[in-house]
């Protein structure tokens, strides 16, 4: 069967009527003000696509690594147990904490300490100085922790009664604060860091002074 063939316009002026119509309309389009807020949103993806890759460049570069904190030493110098439900104490730590990065410092705006024992406080939270740690180097606390009468369980007042006998007590040291990392003219937002000490000390009833530490690993360190 043969195939039925459309016919073709013979008439030019009909024709150059349907062109200088399409001719119009594409005319009109082009003319179009184009949406001002489709152009925004393009604008706004962009800059933070760029603001992006250029956080993960200087991260990747930087890269801070968290602090490292040690116990090195401890002192009691009043601990008493004999009025229970309360508790009564004053302690003293040395406490080295290590930069490892080479090219961020580290700020602390805010950081407190505490001692707790069997996962009680026995001290009230004491408020350290903020401190700048520069690349690379190492400061050194002496936090001085007090807590006079501080409500106990029995087990807390029990435990110690025993561990005294023993002669080994173990404490945790607590901190917690807030850091900001700084890389050249690049600062952070602030970050939480808990800082929690394990320690074990040699320490019998009655003995005042510089106490040995028995155990004393690296404490563990969450931002």
């Amino acid at each position: 069967m043969a195939e039925e063939k459309q016919p073709k316009e013979t008439n030019p002026h009909l024709r150059g009527m349907k062109e200088g119509k399409r001719a119009g309309h594409k005319k009109q389009e082009a003319d179009r003000p184009k949406d001002p807020r489709r152009a925004l949103c393009i604008f706004i993806t962009i800059l933070l696509l760029l603001a992006g890759l250029a956080v993960l460049i200087v991260w990747s570069i930087y890269r801070p690594h968290k602090p490292r904190f040690t116990v090195v030493g401890a002192a009691v110098n009043h601990l008493n147990t004999s009025s229970p439900p309360y508790l009564s104490t004053s302690m003293q730590f040395t406490i080295v904490t290590r930069n490892p990065n080479r090219r961020v410092s580290i700020m602390y705006d805010k950081l407190t300490a505490y001692v707790s024992y069997r996962n009680q406080a026995i001290t009230p939270p004491m408020v350290l100085p903020p401190f700048y740690h520069e690349k690379k180097s190492t400061v050194v606390m002496y936090p001085v922790l007090v807590g006079e009468g501080v409500p106990v369980s029995v087990e807390v007042s029990d435990g110690l009664v025993m561990d005294e006998a023993y002669g080994v007590v173990g404490l945790r040291v607590v901190l917690l604060g807030r850091l900001r990392w700084k890389g050249g003219a690049i600062k952070t937002g602030r970050y939480g860091v808990y800082v929690k000490c394990d320690i074990l000390v040699g320490l019998k009833k009655g003995f005042v002074g510089q106490v040995p530490l028995l155990g004393s690993p690296q404490c563990q360190v969450d931002i």
